[in-house]
């Protein structure tokens, strides 16, 4: 298969061990050794390079994302091909997800000289039993760090053939392409198989002895993993990323570790993830060090999307087959105004919410996207068909089961960061609401303007941040009711103007958020 696709290159070594990786990878010029003995390399792309991707279409309707045609992919496809006849490359083969059932056959053929991506792709796969070159994949991501492609973005270009299972990266050494290659091709497989690809995390929390299962959906950097690895009740994580969610509440995981966030990384506060990244075999990926190898995660001199992978044997994890119905599913929004740290969601507003993909970006999304109120629908940037169809798929795979929705805010109530009226929602917040979700100990009332549940009591909360809880509070007693009110008529009449893109989309879903 891999000549059908790519020419034989100069070399080519097929899943190399982790040690053989690790010598590759120490030998790049911009790789070094940290404190904790282990790999950090310093990319010249640092985030995810959206303007450069484009899904290769004749049918460019079929797609929300921006598309080329299939004459100018073959264009792409021979100047990709006619480099890599003339060097070294490192094929790592293995599968998203575990389930023989279920998972996919995967691969990423790299050039050798950024080692770093295939030794960090290594430690998400799930390994091929036997030989790997017996393994016939059905997602290939084609990987050139070093070539350019005039004429697009940067001289960069990422071309997602969804028909051959293809994905080509041309000029980024950002590990972040590998990772999403791969999982957005495996998004339209899954919508293929009825079910709906979820950017979520998924961790399992003990309550009267029993576990519930719950799913955390979240754009990049709004604190998806943290919410995730944060422990309730000794809760256990599953998944970091992304999982399959299928009728009847039925989940299926993708990665056998992670892709971390380490900027901000305290040990007090994320003590699992970071005794992960302090670990020997972890990769780090743009975090700052100083010429003795001391680690500074919140050194955001460089950028603030520094990146490790670690695998999930480094930290305490529920096994993938254990997981149960998913019975929780948690919609992260970074906000910092009138959305309240917890909201209760019917259905149909749950679909809307979850179309709505509202959060404030971070770096993750590169200049383009850090800072600025975006919506993403399911808040997963990786979904290669209409995005109208997201909508109406998870509404009937939450009819098909018996999960309870909820919005979470992971930002701010009442303003930004520096205005002294508004209150943060910390860390120990969110993880009291979701403990308290798990254990089905909130106390709720109907929100007048949006007509969803919000919270009139967290245990684990005080009475002194009770606010984050209701917002409409929290500016009434600031005296600004008019700003609230006004915040109130512009998020509809944007939400309505926004639903108008997905005509697709029922117009249940439309009427219960608009």
């Amino acid at each position: 298969m891999s000549k059908d696709i790519f020419p034989e290159p100069e070399s080519l070594e097929i899943n190399p061990s982790p040690e053989t990786l690790r010598e590759y990878a120490l030998a790049m010029p911009n790789a070094r050794l940290t404190e904790f003995d282990n790999v950090n390399v310093k990319t010249r792309v640092t985030a995810r390079s959206r303007s450069s991707t484009y899904i290769v279409s004749d049918n460019p309707s079929n797609h929300s994302d921006q598309t080329i045609s299939r004459s100018e992919y073959e264009l792409i496809e021979k100047l990709q091909n006619d480099y890599i006849a003339g060097k070294d490359m490192i094929e790592i083969r293995g599968f998203i997800g575990v389930d023989p059932e279920f998972r996919v056959p995967a691969r990423v053929v790299i050039e050798k000289d950024n080692a770093n991506i295939a030794a960090m792709q290594r430690q998400l796969y799930y390994p091929p039993e036997g030989n790997p070159e017996a393994l016939d994949p059905l997602i290939t991501v084609l990987y050139t760090p070093n070539l350019e492609a005039p004429g697009y973005p940067n001289d960069r270009v990422i071309a997602v053939d969804l028909d051959m299972g293809v994905t080509r990266v041309l000029n980024s050494d950002y590990f972040g392409e590998s990772k999403k290659g791969g999982l957005r091709m495996w998004n339209a497989i899954v919508y293929q198989r009825g079910g709906l690809a979820l950017h979520a995390g998924c961790k399992v929390i003990p309550v009267d002895g029993k576990v519930r299962c719950a799913l955390v959906v979240g754009l990049s950097g709004t604190g998806k993993t943290t919410t995730t690895f944060t422990q309730q009740n000794n809760s256990l994580p599953v998944q970091d990323d992304f999982v399959a969610l299928m009728p009847g509440g039925v989940v299926h995981v993708t990665e056998n570790g992670c892709f971390a966030k380490t900027y901000g990384l305290d040990p007090r506060v994320e003590p699992i993830i970071y005794g992960a990244v302090t670990k020997p075999d972890a990769y780090l990926e743009n975090v700052g060090q100083d010429s003795n190898g001391r680690v500074d995660f919140f050194d955001d001199s460089y950028t603030q999307n520094g990146r490790a992978t670690f695998e999930l044997a480094a930290i305490p994890h529920e096994k993938p087959e254990n997981v149960p119905l998913a019975e929780i599913l948690l919609i992260l929004n970074r906000n910092e105004n009138i959305i309240p740290g917890v909201a209760k969601l019917s259905p149909l507003q749950a679909a809307g919410y979850f179309m709505l993909g509202e959060t404030q970006g971070t770096s993750a999304g590169g200049a383009d996207e850090a800072g600025k109120f975006l919506r993403v629908p399911g808040t997963n940037p990786f979904f290669p068909l209409q995005h109208g169809l997201q909508g109406n798929r998870i509404l009937e795979l939450l009819e098909s089961s018996k999960l309870q929705v909820y919005l979470m805010n992971t930002g701010r109530v009442g303003g930004p960061e520096g205005d002294e009226r508004s209150k943060k929602i910390t860390i120990p917040h969110s993880s009291a609401i979701v403990k308290a979700i798990a254990e089905e100990k909130i106390e709720w009332e109907e929100d007048p303007d949006f007509r969803y549940l919000v919270a009139t009591a967290v245990p684990g909360i005080d009475k002194e941040d009770s606010e984050i809880l209701r917002p409409r509070i929290l500016y009434e007693r600031q005296g600004r009711m008019e700003e609230y009110r006004s915040i109130v008529e512009r998020l509809k009449t944007e939400r309505c103007e926004y639903f108008a893109q997905y005509p697709a989309l029922s117009k249940e879903i439309v009427n219960a958020v608009c």
